[in-house]
């Protein structure tokens, strides 16, 4: 559109502004605008109701003679935001306020509200509600690990174990005095390892972590260590892999593929590991 043509219609916007017929344009809308969200509101209002029914896991430290029992709880879907952690959110408002569980982002960014829902480890705020009502959906905290409490796993030898590889950067020469650069190539070396978020649903999808877990480091801190020995600014790669020259480190990862088929990022961390195998066996 050429200048003058928007010139001529921001000059006829002003003169209408100016009519003496505009307040009353302005009502019109107004209560036109009002009417359609009156209809729009009683439509959803009317609507039929979608009961689905939520099988919880539960359990409390506070009462540890109880046994962990699954509970159910019904909710109206169309009263209720698309995921399932949008269930959890409302059955926690509005129904159950001891139901616990992990949340912050909503975004699939933080990676807090991992947890197993219809037998696939995944995040709860990515994860959408199934709208048939006939099936349940059944939700339990990370297998193969303590329960705090419900549906909130202890993490602490996961956290233990990712604090072991030294995620950080390790050069032996001085910083330098602004950014420390790389060229795009080595850059993009880094992609499909750095959006890890540390849920750990790879590694508690993992037999051979459920059965070495105090000595194999796992699909999620394998797959960090490997972000940091390809790092073309790190300069303590083979060091790295000497840490974890021995049978259970890295050895007892048997690719079974768990990891990579239930992350929620859709990353590969088998392909990780097999990577640091190599690299080990090359370094001789």
């Amino acid at each position: 559109m050429s200048l003058s043509a928007i010139a001529q219609r921001s000059l006829l916007a002003a003169k209408a502004a100016s009519s003496p017929l505009a307040p009353l344009a302005t009502a019109a809308f107004h209560s036109s605008a009002s009417a359609n969200q009156a209809t729009a509101t009683a439509h959803i209002v009317n609507k039929e109701p979608i009961i689905k029914t939520f099988s919880i896991y539960r359990w409390s430290p506070d009462t540890p003679a109880e046994k962990p029992r699954l509970q159910q709880f019904k909710i109206d879907l169309n009263q209720c935001g698309p995921m399932v952690l949008d269930a959890l959110i409302k059955i926690k408002n509005e129904i159950d306020p001891t139901l616990t569980f992990r949340r912050s982002c909503r975004e699939g960014i933080c990676g807090s509200c991992s947890m197993n829902i219809n037998g696939l480890n995944t995040l709860a705020c990515l994860s959408r509600i199934e709208r048939s009502p006939e099936k349940e959906t059944k939700i339990y905290p990370l297998p193969h690990t303590y329960v705090v409490k419900d549906l909130v796993p202890d993490l602490t030898q996961l956290y233990k174990q990712y604090k072991s590889i030294e995620p950080y950067l390790k050069q032996r020469t001085a910083p330098p005095e602004r950014e420390n650069l790389q060229s795009i190539a080595d850059r993009k070396k880094l992609d499909g390892l750095y959006e890890c978020i540390l849920c750990f649903c790879c590694s508690t999808s993992c037999p051979s972590y459920w059965w070495n877990s105090d000595k194999y480091l796992g699909p999620a801190v394998l797959m960090q260590a490997y972000r940091w020995m390809i790092d073309s600014r790190d300069q303590f790669g083979r060091e790295r892999r000497e840490a974890l020259q021995d049978p259970f480190s890295v050895y007892r990862c048997h690719t079974i593929m768990n990891c990579s088929r239930t992350c929620p990022k859709g990353l590969n961390p088998g392909l990780a590991i097999a990577e640091i195998k190599k690299q080990m066996a090359l370094d001789g």
